[in-house]
């Protein structure tokens, strides 16, 4: 009987057995440590110990198994050779029992030999000498046919032997399930046999084209049902190859059909075709391969139907048809999983090439108005396909282009979901092809397009951002579109302006809606300005409005990048203004003028004040032109309205910032006058522009050097040096041609001698001025 402890016992027992294991343990730990310790000094003598050389075994370039299966294949090949050169060459000497009993008796033994092979486990082998057999069999049809069969038909025979052939083979590698290659080749041989039937019974394109399906469709129920690899993938490049070929054979017959018969016969082709694919993702047990095996089928449906719509229907309604045929392809439900996904992409193919049809009558009634632009207020035009396409040609069958599109819209918002959100732009062409595609009078067009501007708006508050850009869009077709007449440009133009601008008080997208309102009223300024006969530099006057409104409105508007928005459009409808009135000197320095006076308004703000040096350089501008339309050639004339006012926002700087350097403050205002007034008095043969040039050059010295400021001295006293230079100039050429030629030699000497004499103090005299002007500001 077994004794079994208390539990206090036994935990006793447990701990004690715990100690003397964590004892033991330290135990083994210290001789380890001891042992590392011993090695590590023995390893660097062991080390100078000179190492034998392993020797290095050659590198094996090729296996064992691929260097035999090579052998084995030239083998096969050579003795391949062999029997064709026997059978074509030296068939000759011997008689027709003696060809029967060598081509029988080699070929037997031949097929008989993988047999003990494969008991053996010679596998490789026996595969080799399999098809050797193989090609015998081959050669044997051919001798054959040399012996006794010379005046049969060459086709009829070729059918016989591949028929036969493949049964043979077949059964062949069925008796030997351990060798590969039999029933693979004999399932390429079986690709044959229907189409020379065929050939050989008289048949024409159609009934060869039928055939080979039906072998496509045995290939695929062979790669479905087949047990080894091998057979099924042979099966699936046979059963590719086979539908390509009658899909092809098909879509030559629809080609060539005159009427509903021939189409009908090549649409039987596409629905067998059709048929065979969408059985393949019917029982596939891969879920892609399904779906693109029923994508296919799909597709093959719709072009059946097509090659019957083509002789039955006018072009015109030819790609209506098909869209339907596509989106028909969608209530198959019943089916499995996989099969109506792939149906649903063989219809999203064949709606996105409806949808690629009508681009042409989209792009024609969107960018054909274009052309507007070198024909304005040329007249009302016929209807709204003339004013669309300018009187040019409308795209072929582009007539359904907006029922195409509205199918397509339709179908997305049915469908939900995702899709849904895809389906507004569709929608859109539809309705903006609509006036253009039935004809209808000119001004309906313009309702029509204004009207889808105002939905479109009205949407993009709610919705996602791609139904504000395709009213964008719409704007500015119809914008183009009323350049017809001049009436009709005044009223669209108004409207679009009205339109954005309401859109803008939404809040929802209002830096695009605010900004194109604004570009819709320049535009609206000018051609009221041209409405009114005015020349192009008085129109400019009135587009300066829009900078006006565009300052009178940022400081009332709460979201920063509108603002910027309003800004921007404001300064490029400025911009338009001063393009406007460029010929026009006096009006352009007033257009200038008008703007410098925006901009120092704007300037006003706290977080636009740089906006007044863009106001500076607007009104320097404007007096500049100003100067120009007077005939004014004084240079201070220029330099000085830039001179004052840069003097005194520099002294208004360094009042701030006592801090600020007086080459920031005050050099580029003294540079704007004392430079270009130094370099005309170098082609200035009157007295006061230097007498005056060197007083206000003095001037400026004695102030730089009262306030102990670097730029003002340094300035002044270099224009001040300069200026009489230049006027002292004539005497000393004249004292110089009056001196002989030996005192500037002598005088130059003198003068090394004394810089050379006292160097040590003129280095510390330019050390002394260079802390002086470091001194200053």
């Amino acid at each position: 009987m077994t004794h079994i402890p208390p539990p206090a016992e036994e935990l006793r027992l447990l701990d004690n057995e715990l100690r003397r294991l964590d004892a033991r343990r330290a135990q083994l730990l210290a001789r380890r440590a001891w042992l590392i310790t011993a090695l590590q000094q023995v390893r660097p003598l062991a080390a100078t110990a000179p190492q034998p050389v392993a020797p290095v075994a050659p590198r094996r370039e090729a296996t064992a198994p691929g260097v035999q299966n090579v052998l084995l294949l030239l083998g096969g090949i050579l003795l391949t050779v062999a029997a064709m050169v026997f059978t074509l060459v030296s068939w000759g000497h011997l008689g027709i029992v003696g060809r029967s009993a060598v081509l029988g008796a080699v070929t037997l033994a031949v097929l008989a030999a993988p047999v003990a092979l494969l008991r053996r486990s010679l596998r490789s082998t026996a595969e080799a000498v399999a098809g050797l057999g193989l090609a015998l069999t081959v050669l044997d049809a051919y001798a054959l046919h040399e012996a006794a069969f010379q005046g049969s038909d060459g086709t009829t025979y070729l059918a016989v032997c591949t028929t036969t052939l493949a049964l043979l083979w077949t059964a062949y590698g069925t008796a030997l399930g351990a060798l590969r290659l039999p029933r693979p080749a004999a399932l390429v041989v079986a690709q044959l046999p229907v189409p020379l039937w065929v050939a050989a019974a008289g048949g024409g394109l159609w009934t060869a084209a039928a055939g080979v399906l039906l072998t496509a469709a045995f290939d695929v129920a062979v790669a479905l049902r087949g047990s080894a690899r091998p057979v099924r993938v042979v099966a699936v490049v046979c059963a590719i190859g086979s539908g390509a070929w009658g899909v092809l054979a098909a879509g030559v017959l629809a080609l060539e059909a005159s009427g509903p018969a021939g189409a009908g016969r090549a649409a039987v082709l596409f629905a067998l075709a059709a048929a065979i694919a969408v059985a393949t993702a019917w029982y596939s047990p891969r879920s892609d391969v399904a779906q693109v095996t029923a994508a296919v089928g799909g597709l093959l449906l719709v072009a059946g139907a097509g090659g019957v719509l083509r002789v039955t229907v006018s072009d015109t309604w030819l790609v209506p048809a098909l869209l339907v045929c596509g989106i028909a392809l969608l209530a198959v439900v019943r089916v499995p999983d996989a099969v109506r996904q792939g149906l649903a992409v063989a219809s999203a193919v064949v709606q996105g090439l409806a949808l690629l049809s009508a681009l042409p009558a989209v792009a024609a009634t969107v960018l054909g108005p274009l052309g507007r632009i070198g024909d304005v207020w040329s007249g009302t035009p016929v209807d709204a396909r003339d004013a669309a396409t300018l009187g040019g040609v409308w795209p072929s069958g582009a007539d359904t282009a907006p029922l195409v599109l509205a199918l397509v819209a339709a179908v997305l918002v049915v469908r939900g979901g995702v899709w849904r959100q895809w389906a507004l732009p569709p929608a859109w062409a539809a309705v903006v092809v609509l006036p253009a595609a039935l004809q209808l009078p000119y001004v309906v067009g313009l309702s029509v397009q204004g009207l889808v501007v105002a939905g479109l708006l009205a949407a993009a508050t709610a919705t996602a951002p791609v139904a504000l850009w395709l009213a964008v869009v719409t704007s500015a077709g119809v914008a183009f579109v009323s350049l017809a007449t001049e009436a009709a440009t005044l009223t669209v133009l108004a409207v679009l302006t009205a339109l954005f601008a309401a859109a803008a008080r939404q809040g929802r997208h209002a830096p695009v809606t605010a900004a194109v309102s604004l570009g819709y009223a320049t535009a609206l300024a000018g051609a009221v300005g041209a409405a009114a006969g005015w020349r192009p530099e008085h129109v400019a006057l009135l587009v300066l409005a829009v900078p006006v409104a565009a300052a009178l409105l940022a400081p009332r508007i709460i979201d920063p990048a509108t603002v910027l928005a309003v800004e921007i459009t404001g300064a490029v409808a400025g911009v338009v203004a001063i393009g406007l009135a460029v010929f026009d000197a006096p009006l352009l320095a007033l257009v200038l003028a008008l703007c410098g006076v925006i901009a120092a308004g704007t300037a006003i703000r706290p977080d636009r004040r740089g906006a007044g040096y863009a106001a500076a350089v607007l009104f320097v501008l404007a007096t500049w032109v100003r100067l120009a339309a007077w005939q004014v050639d004084l240079v201070e004339a220029y330099t000085l309205p830039v001179t004052v006012p840069a003097l005194v926002v520099g002294f208004l700087r360094r009042h701030r910032a006592p801090v600020t350097s007086s080459w920031t403050a005050y050099g580029p205002g003294l540079a704007a006058t004392l430079l270009p007034s130094l370099a005309a008095v170098q082609h200035d043969p009157e007295w006061l522009r230097p007498l005056l040039l060197g007083a206000a050059a003095l001037l400026v010295t004695l102030l730089g050097a009262r306030r102990r400021l670097q730029a003002p001295l340094v300035l002044g006293g270099a224009v001040l040096v300069l200026v009489a230079l230049h006027e002292l100039a004539p005497y000393l050429v004249q004292f110089a041609d009056a001196l002989p030629r030996w005192v500037p030699p002598a005088l130059a000497g003198l003068l090394l001698l004394g810089v050379g004499a006292t160097y040590e103090q003129r280095l510390r005299d330019v050390r002394r001025v260079r802390e002086v002007l470091g001194r200053m500001s």
